[in-house]
C-alpha cells in the first residue's frame, strides 16, 4: 500500500526537474516533484546577477507548459549574435562572424531571462497544476525494482508518506545521488577554468545583440538583458550579463577585486561598444569541468540535465540541452501512456535515451572541441580560427545551420516545436 500512486516521480526541482514536472502535468500525466530545499526561497527578492540564455526551442517548451506566460517581467530577446577572436586589451580582430536572426526566420535566436524570474513563474505554475504534487522541503530513500518503484519522504512535513511510482528521474545535479546509487560510472574532464557568471549597467544600449570573444585562456560573452529597469542610473540605464571563462589562478584574483577593479577587467575583454560600464548584482563561479554519464537510464530510472551530461559554456547550451532532455523523456513518456505501454518500462526508456543521448553526445564534443580550438594563443592556429570565422561569414548555407543550431532547432522534437503536447 501506498499513500500516492503516481506515474513519474522527479527528484529535483531545479529549473531541468521543475519543467519536467510542468510538462507531464499539462499534458495529463500524473507527476510527483520533490525538491531538498523549500521552493520560495529561490524566488531572491532582488536582482542577483544570474540570467539564463533560453534557446528558441526551450521557450516552446516553457511555453506549451504554461511556464512562459507566467514570468514576472518581459525577458529579452537575442536579436544578433557577434562572434570575434581577440586579446584582452585588444581591439577584437576585424574578422568576425555575424548573425542576424531575421536571416533564419521570424523568432529571435533566444531570450535572456533572470535565474529569479525563472523560478518565480515556475513557483506560481506548479501549484496549481491538478496533475502535480510537489514535496519541498523533503529528502527521500528510492527504492527501484522491475515491477516499479517506491519512494519514502524521509524528512520535511511529508515524512513518512510513501509513493508509488512506474518512473523516477534524477534531477539533482551533477553529484546526483540516485545516479552513483544505480552504479552509473562517469567521465570528467577538467578544463581548469572558472566559469564567472554576473551582470553589468552600462552606458550604451545592446540593441538585443550579443557577443561572444574567444580569448586565449577562454570564452567571454556578453548577453542583452532586458531593461533599463532598476539596473542602474540615469547615466548607466542598460544592463547585460557576462559569462566569463578564465585560468583558475586569474579568476581567483579578479574575483577578489573591488567591482571598480573587477569593471576594468570587463571591460578589457568587453571592448568600448557599450561605453562606461558598472559590474551589478553577485558574482558567481564554478570550475569548469566536463561530465558524461556513461548511461542514461537504469530499472525505472531516467537522468535529465546535470546528473546525465555537463559541458563547457562556451557555446551557452548548458540549460538548453536539459531543456532537451525534457522534451525526449515527456515525450517517451506520453507516448508510452497513448499505447498502454509501461511509461517506466524498457521500451519507453529505450526511447528517451536513442532520442536525447546522440544530441547530447554532439553538443558534449562540439564545446570541447571549441574550448581547444579557442582557448589558447598560439599564432598560427589564431590566425587559421580568425580566417575560419571570416569564412563562415561568408557562407550563408553554413551560417544557417549554425544559427538553427545555436536556436536548437537542428533535430529539435515535436515537443521542442510546440506539438508534442498535442500528443497528449
Amino acid at each position: 500500500m501506498s499513500d500516492l500512486e503516481t506515474t513519474v516521480c522527479i527528484v529535483g526541482a531545479g529549473p531541468v526537474g521543475a519543467t519536467l514536472a510542468a510538462t507531464l502535468a499539462t499534458a495529463g500525466i500524473p507527476t510527483a516533484v520533490l525538491d531538498r530545499a523549500p521552493l520560495p526561497p529561490m524566488e531572491l527578492p532582488d536582482f542577483d546577477g544570474r540570467a539564463f540564455a533560453i534557446a528558441l526551442t526551450s521557450q516552446r517548451l516553457l511555453a506549451a507548459s504554461g511556464i512562459w506566460d507566467r514570468l514576472p517581467e518581459p525577458p529579452q530577446p537575442i536579436h544578433r549574435i557577434r562572434v570575434a577572436d581577440g586579446r584582452p586589451g585588444h581591439a577584437p580582430s576585424p574578422l568576425k562572424l555575424d548573425f542576424d536572426s531575421a536571416e533564419v526566420g521570424p523568432d529571435p535566436f533566444g531570450w535572456m531571462v533572470e535565474a529569479r524570474a525563472l523560478r518565480v513563474a515556475l513557483n506560481a505554475g506548479l501549484p496549481r497544476l491538478p496533475n502535480l504534487r510537489v514535496f519541498a522541503p523533503a529528502e527521500a530513500s528510492v527504492e527501484r525494482a522491475p515491477e516499479g518503484a517506491r519512494i519514502r519522504i524521509t524528512s520535511g512535513p511529508d515524512s513518512g508518506t510513501l509513493i508509488a511510482a512506474r518512473l523516477v528521474v534524477a534531477a539533482e545535479g551533477r553529484e546526483s545521488p540516485l545516479r552513483q546509487q544505480a552504479g552509473i560510472a562517469v567521465t570528467r574532464h577538467d578544463y581548469g577554468q572558472t566559469g564567472m557568471v554576473g551582470a553589468f549597467a552600462h552606458e550604451r544600449p545592446h540593441n538585443g545583440t550579443a557577443l561572444e570573444m574567444f580569448l586565449p585562456n577562454g570564452p567571454f560573452a556578453q548577453l542583452p538583458l532586458a531593461g533599463p529597469g532598476g539596473f542602474g542610473t540615469a547615466e548607466l540605464p542598460h544592463a547585460s550579463a557576462f559569462v566569463w571563462s578564465d585560468r583558475r589562478d586569474l579568476a581567483s584574483r579578479f574575483l577578489a577585486m573591488d567591482d571598480a577593479a573587477f569593471g576594468r577587467e570587463l571591460r578589457r575583454r568587453l571592448g568600448d561598444h557599450l561605453g562606461k560600464i558598472r559590474p551589478i548584482g553577485r558574482r558567481w563561479s564554478y570550475p569548469l569541468t566536463a561530465l558524461w554519464a556513461q548511461r542514461q537510464t537504469d530499472t525505472r530510472l531516467a537522468l535529465v540535465g546535470d546528473a546525465a551530461h555537463g559541458i563547457h559554456p562556451i557555446a551557452g547550451q548548458g540549460l538548453n540541452l536539459g531543456f532537451r532532455d525534457v522534451a525526449a523523456l515527456a515525450e517517451a513518456v506520453m507516448e508510452a501512456v497513448t499505447l498502454g505501454e509501461d511509461p517506466g518500462g524498457q521500451a519507453t526508456l529505450r526511447r528517451y535515451e536513442q532520442r536525447a543521448r546522440p544530441d547530447a553526445a554532439l553538443m558534449l564534443g562540439a564545446t570541447h572541441v571549441l574550448e581547444k580550438l579557442f582557448g589558447n594563443d598560439f599564432g598560427p592556429i589564431r590566425i587559421a580560427r580568425r580566417l575560419g570565422i571570416a569564412a563562415v561569414d561568408r557562407m550563408p548555407r553554413l551560417k544557417r545551420a549554425f544559427a538553427e543550431r545555436a536556436m536548437g532547432m537542428a533535430g529539435a522534437s515535436g515537443l521542442l516545436g510546440g506539438q508534442g503536447l498535442m500528443r497528449g
